[in-house]
Order: structure tokens, then sequence, then C-alpha cells
């Protein structure tokens, strides 16, 4: 079974965080959400309190199969500020594992530390410019995968990310049929 570790800081979008892990948990993906705060408790970015599986000093991280980094201002900012966050997704990284992350944390994240050059990149309108300082080609798309990076635009992109996710976690036929338990597929026809 694969596993996931969602970083949550204060100010993290909702459904950014959120409907990824729903979607992957459905498809039988191990989700762990990690506070990045010295409490359980993380505030999002809309004043929802979300108590996290576990606190960030509880795991090294060499066992996950992808870190996913959700968006929202400060969320975003948050994690980037967070030195040993920023060191498990560049371990994660250079180790050619899996790293995803949506709406400005492409950009404030991802992009300042150097994953992203070179790769193709998306990220919440707005930001693209620290995805090209980042040497990133920036596409605009709802949801884009270089290698082991997936990265998506924002809040609307939220589902069509997590599906893109679990495709590669566990195969495109469980994606499907979740898409479409979910009723995901009527939105797309």
């Amino acid at each position: 079974m694969a596993k996931v570790y969602v970083f949550l800081a204060d100010g993290f979008e909702d459904v950014e965080a959120l409907i990824p892990v729903d979607v992957l948990r459905r498809g039988g993906v191990e989700v762990v959400t990690v506070s990045t705060t010295e409490f359980p408790l993380v505030e999002s970015a809309h004043g929802v309190n979300i108590e996290a599986d576990i606190q960030f000093e509880q795991s090294d991280y060499s066992d996950a199969d992808l870190l996913m980094l959700p968006g929202g201002m400060p969320g975003a900012s948050n994690l980037f500020a967070h030195e040993s966050v920023c060191k498990a997704v560049l371990a994660q990284a250079a180790a050619g594992k899996k790293v995803s992350a949506i709406c400005a944390a492409p950009a404030v994240v991802l992009a300042p530390l150097g994953i992203l050059g070179g790769k193709k990149a998306t990220c919440y309108p707005g930001f693209e410019q620290a995805l090209k300082d980042g040497d990133a080609q920036y596409t605009g798309d709802l949801v884009t995968v270089d290698g082991n990076i997936t990265t998506g635009e924002g809040p609307a992109a939220a589902f069509p990310y997590a599906y893109e996710l679990l495709a590669q976690l566990v195969d495109k036929q469980t994606s499907d049929q979740i898409a479409e338990g979910m009723r995901f597929k009527h939105l797309m026809a």
C-alpha cells in the first residue's frame, strides 16, 4: 500500500488538502496528515481547525511514496518557513520519489528550493513568475506532471489533482472508479 504524508501548516487551503486526502483514502492509499505547528490542531485559511494524525517530529518520512504540500496563504509560506519540511521535501525529490504541491505551494516552496528547475509546472495565477525565476516552465494547466513532480493550479484543480495522484500511486482504473463513484465524471461531460 502506498503511503502519503500531507504537510499542514496554519493557513493551508482547505479543499487543496482535504479533497486529496479523501480521494486517496477512498483509493486505498495510506494517508497521514502532519501538523507542522507545535500543536496537533492546524487552522486552515478559512478558519477550520483540523486535527492532524501526527506532528512533524513523529516521523522521518523515509517511508513516503509521496510528500504532498497544499497551497493557501499563508499556509504555503508557513511550510517554506519550516526548515525540516524543506529538508524532507528536498530529500524526497533528490531520491527521485514523488512530491506534489498545489496552488501557491509550487511557487512558494518547490521553486525556491530548486526542485522545479528545468521542469514543467503549474501554480495559482499570479505566482507564475516565481516558477519562471526557479527555472520552471509554467503550463497554466489544472494539473502538470513532470517526472516525479506533480503540481496543481488551485482550489478548482483539487479533484483532478487528487485523481492524478491516485492514478500514480495505485492505478488509473482505480482512480477512474473513484471519480465515477464520487460523480466527478459528470462535471467533465
